[in-house]
């Protein structure tokens, strides 16, 4: 995770305007619309905006929902959560504990184990496929 980008000039340098809009500015993209959503490729999804190590696509799942969706992250410690009160709603919000990138929202209605749906923006990832 070296030379990650001190400044949002910085930050607007190294990512797409997509992403800097998700990872930055806690943007959304429209559901069914990223590269993930409905992905089988196996492998790791790192944040996009410092390369952190965050879900493996063994804990990723098709909730429906038009977002990558998966069960838990590879490692405690990896995502930071803060209530999310916009729209009218109260949400987790999810985040990249390493360089603070806006992920999406963790919600308790995913399947076992854990019970939760970490709705991971596709933006905010980038996959890095398993060796065969």
């Amino acid at each position: 995770m070296t030379d990650m980008p001190q400044t949002e000039s910085e930050w607007r340098e190294k990512l797409s305007p997509e992403q800097y809009q998700v990872l930055r500015q806690g943007g959304t993209e429209r559901a069914f619309s990223g590269k993930y959503w409905d992905s089988k490729t196996e492998g790791t999804y790192r944040c996009a905006g410092c390369g952190e190590k965050l879900f493996t696509s063994d804990t990723k799942y098709e909730s429906h929902s038009g977002w990558p969706s998966f069960f838990k992250p590879l490692a405690e410690g990896i995502i930071d959560e803060d209530e999310d009160r916009s729209y009218g709603m109260v949400r987790t919000e999810i985040k990249c504990a390493n360089c603070g990138g806006h992920l999406g929202h963790v919600f308790d209605d995913g399947p076992q184990p854990t019970g939760l749906r970490y709705c991971v923006n596709s933006a905010s990832l980038d996959l890095e496929p398993q060796e065969p």
